[in-house]
């Protein structure tokens, strides 16, 4: 028995939608995707928002194509489901129309409903000790950012009270597609345990939390399992997106959570490096654990015997795109990048890069961090700092690493996924700087769809365990680290971490 099935990636400036088989005998097989991009309306006072209706459009045009490309009927599709962006806020009224443009993760407005509700009383690492311990005890992490979502949900309360009384659920980014596919209004665990607001140990949403941060409990949505199918597509939406009628619908799960899914990493100890426009390092880890002092935590994954503990960096990918657009003034894609830096040596002749060009969150939490190249002499040329973008990134992916390290027992081989994972010239800096072996997977700029595709898997009952999804992931390629390259990297890695500590002032001052 073979089914195929569309899951839907819905990132923070385009969606892929991607068409896989599943069957018992060969699991999940990728067969073909199509890209939509949609905007990122970026705010002078800090504001980050997208249309949800773009997301809508987006997945409607891209499911035309792909059926059209791949001379698939309608028919055919057996369900779809979801790999999302997270912690973002999508404000609906009863019929699920949008009240406003959503609000994304990488949103800093909201600092004033932060600092009102968490630097208040007596402080650790400058947050009220009484809330922390509240949210240790409820969520096992602490809302310790401007952009995590209640801020946000609080900020349009305080400055849109027009929006905010004809509010009847917060919704996050797939919750929002799936009650336009079908009018079911529930979230994922792990999107909830993203607002910070659910109870990890009963497993339902904490009134105490809500209580303390003032938030109306009617506005938050019941709650399903990642694996959950959570509905069945209606007949108007079907007629927009080009699909059957009566298509099961599929909760599926946050990017962070299926990312490390479709990796394979799905064992206790194994660590997902991902960089994409954004970047994290994710560890699969058995117990709740937070790391005020860096923020990280443990967060609720797609598997509920294990969790994901986080290291973020707003910019990654992001970083190289911009670097490539930007120096030397050159039309070039990435293939021409590479070729072009690739005689600069380890360490870019000297010249560092700090890759926070939004802000950074792990393992400081500093809106006004900006990207720096360090360094410069007259002898400086584009591919050195085209080199040390990509050896930025990489740094702090190893701060991030480092950081974890300090908390979980972590396997010595990494899997690096994402767009940046495409190229092998950045896989191979990315284990010179990390010093340690780097794996790659087959289709790895799908790899949250992959993980969304292969937890349908389980739901059809093709896999028993998430853990087994492990078996299936098939490795693509093994970069090795270079001992010279890596003595290059330890010596200039301590300069790279002090970047932020001898400018925060500066950012400050300049940003603030």
């Amino acid at each position: 028995m073979s089914v195929k099935v569309i899951a839907y990636d819905v990132g923070t400036t385009g969606l892929k939608t991607c068409l896989f088989t599943i069957s018992a005998e060969e699991s999940v097989q990728y067969l073909a995707g199509e890209v939509e991009h949609y905007a990122l309306h970026v705010l002078p006072n800090g504001g980050v928002e997208q249309d949800a209706g773009d997301w809508w459009e987006a997945m409607a045009r891209s499911t035309g194509r792909l059926l059209e490309k791949t001379d698939t009927r309608k028919e055919e599709i057996q369900g779809i489901t979801f790999c999302s962006q997270f912690q973002t806020v999508v404000l609906v009224d009863r019929e699920g129309k949008p009240l406003r443009r959503a609000m994304s993760c990488m949103d800093t407005r909201a600092d004033a409903q932060f600092k009102r509700y968490m630097h208040t009383g007596i402080k650790v690492e400058g947050l009220d000790i009484i809330k922390v311990l509240k949210y240790l005890k409820i969520t096992g992490a602490v809302s310790g950012s401007a952009k995590d979502p209640a801020w946000k949900y609080l900020w349009v309360r305080d400055n849109e009270p027009e929006v905010y009384e004809r509010v009847y659920k917060w919704l996050d980014a797939k919750e929002y597609l799936i009650c336009r596919a079908t009018g079911v209004m529930k979230a994922s665990r792990d999107d909830a345990n993203g607002t910070f607001l659910y109870d990890v140990k009963k497993g339902c949403w904490s009134r105490t939390l809500c209580r303390m941060l003032d938030i109306n409990m009617e506005h938050l949505p019941q709650l399903c399992d990642s694996a959950d199918q959570v509905g069945t597509l209606l007949e108007g939406p079907a007629a927009e997106l080009g699909l059957a009628a009566g298509t099961p619908v599929f909760s599926g799960g946050s990017d962070v959570s299926l990312c490390s899914v479709g990796a394979g990493c799905v064992e206790v100890g194994d660590v997902l490096v991902y960089s994409g426009t954004s970047g994290w390092v994710a560890t699969t880890v058995d117990k709740l654990h937070l790391d005020l002092g860096n923020l990280i935590g443990a967060l609720v994954g797609a598997d509920p015997t294990t969790y994901n503990y986080i290291a973020e960096v707003e910019t990654s990918g992001k970083c190289m795109e911009w670097v490539k657009d930007r120096i030397d003034r050159m039309e070039m894609d990435y293939d021409d990048m590479i070729d072009y830096i690739k005689d600069t040596p380890a360490g870019a002749n000297g010249v560092l890069f700090s890759p926070w060009m939004h802000g950074n969150r792990c393992p400081f939490d500093d809106a006004n961090a900006r990207g720096v190249f360090f360094n410069l002499d007259i002898d400086t040329r584009g591919s050195d700092l085209m080199k040390a973008v990509i050896e930025g990134v990489c740094m702090h992916m190893r701060w991030l690493l480092e950081c974890t390290e300090g908390a979980f027992r972590t396997k010595p081989v990494v899997r690096f996924a994402g767009g940046s994972a495409i190229s092998p010239y950045i896989c191979q800096v990315m284990s010179d700087v990390l010093g340690r072996e780097v794996e790659t997977i087959e289709n790895t700029r799908q790899v949250g769809a992959m993980g969304a595709a292969a937890l349908l898997a389980v739901s059809f009952g093709m896999l028993k365990d998430i853990k087994d999804i492990r078996h299936i992931i098939q490795v693509k390629d093994t970069y090795h680290p270079r001992r010279e390259n890596t003595a290059v990297y330890d010596r200039i890695f301590p300069v790279f971490k002090n970047l932020y500590l001898d400018n925060k002032k500066s950012f400050a001052a300049l940003n603030g």
